[in-house]
C-alpha cells in the first residue's frame, strides 16, 4: 500500500511539474507575441551601435518616442533599427555643415562619421507633422534612413529597443 501511495505521489509531482512548465511557456509565449519582441539587425547602418548579426528586444506598448530613442521600424515591408532625431513640430535640415534641427546644429555622441544628406531622397529643409519621426542610422555615410524615405509615422514604429544580444558571444 506504501509503495502505490509513493508512485501516485511522484506522477502527481511529475504531473504539477509539467503544468508549471506549460504555464510558464504560455506566458513567455505572451510576453513575446504581444509586449516585447525579437528582431535581428540585418545590416551595418548602425554600426558601431549595432552590427549585422546582433539581436534587438523592444518593448512594443510605448507609444511616446523621444530623439536618441532607438526604435524598431517597418518601412517598406522591412524592419529596420534606426535612431530618432527628430519629432512631430520639429524642422529638419541637412546640409554641408551637418543635421539641423530647429536652426541649431547637432552634436551627437557616438555618431562617429559626418551627417550629409544624399544627392537622391527627400529635399530638405522638412517639418514634421503629428505622430511623425525623423529617424537616422548611426552609420551615416551608408545607412538608409529619412533622408531617403522621409519622416516616419508612429505606426511604422514596432517599439523601442531596450536591449542588444551580440551575436559574436553565441
Amino acid at each position: 500500500m506504501t509503495q502505490q501511495k509513493e508512485n501516485n505521489s511522484i506522477k502527481e509531482d511529475v504531473l504539477f511539474l509539467i503544468l508549471k512548465v506549460v504555464i510558464f511557456l504560455i506566458l513567455l509565449a505572451v510576453m513575446f507575441l504581444f509586449i516585447f519582441g525579437i528582431t535581428r539587425c540585418s545590416d551595418n547602418m548602425m554600426s558601431p551601435a549595432f552590427k549585422d548579426g546582433d539581436l534587438a528586444i523592444y518593448y512594443r506598448l510605448q507609444k511616446e518616442y523621444q530623439p536618441s530613442d532607438l526604435v524598431v521600424i517597418q518601412k517598406n515591408g522591412e524592419i529596420q533599427i534606426r535612431r530618432i532625431v527628430a519629432k512631430a513640430g520639429d524642422n529638419v535640415e541637412i546640409t554641408e555643415e551637418g543635421l539641423k534641427i530647429n536652426g541649431y546644429l547637432q552634436q551627437e555622441a557616438g555618431i562617429h562619421t559626418e551627417t550629409l544628406p544624399y544627392t537622391e531622397g527627400i529635399s530638405f529643409p522638412i517639418t514634421l507633422g503629428a505622430e511623425e519621426y525623423f529617424v537616422l542610422g548611426d552609420n551615416r555615410e551608408q545607412a538608409k534612413d529619412s533622408r531617403i524615405y522621409g519622416a516616419i509615422k508612429l505606426s511604422e514604429i514596432k517599439g523601442s529597443v531596450i536591449t542588444l544580444i551580440r551575436h559574436r558571444g553565441f
